[in-house]
């Protein structure tokens, strides 16, 4: 049995997957008492099967988070495997940089 202490918290963030990391990062950066849950302390910042950060996609949402001062990037670059650029036979308009990361390391 586990005993869990009670308290006031400004921010409770349910789920601790990318997003809610990265709320409760924001939320603890101004200043506001924050509480994270995740069913599994196993589960925090898991990355899936397929361990890569960026592509088409989520690219451009990995830079959006990385310019409002985010951690996914920063984390990416310290538990990198590769990186490749994605479709360099078409134009510069969908380049797309992809990383893979260290699945143990960046969790």
């Amino acid at each position: 049995m586990r005993k869990y202490e009670m308290g006031d918290y400004d921010v409770v963030v349910i789920g601790a997957g990318h997003a809610g990391c990265e709320a409760a990062l924001a939320c603890a950066r101004l200043g506001k008492k924050t509480l994270i849950f995740s069913s599994h302390l196993e589960a925090v910042a898991m990355l899936s099967c397929n361990p890569s950060i960026g592509g088409t996609g989520k690219g451009h949402l990995v830079r959006e988070i990385d310019a409002l001062g985010g951690e996914m990037g920063i984390v990416t670059d310290k538990t990198l495997i590769q990186s490749k650029m994605l479709n360099t036979a078409k134009g510069p308009a969908v380049h797309s940089l992809r990383a893979q990361a260290d699945k143990n390391d960046y969790h």
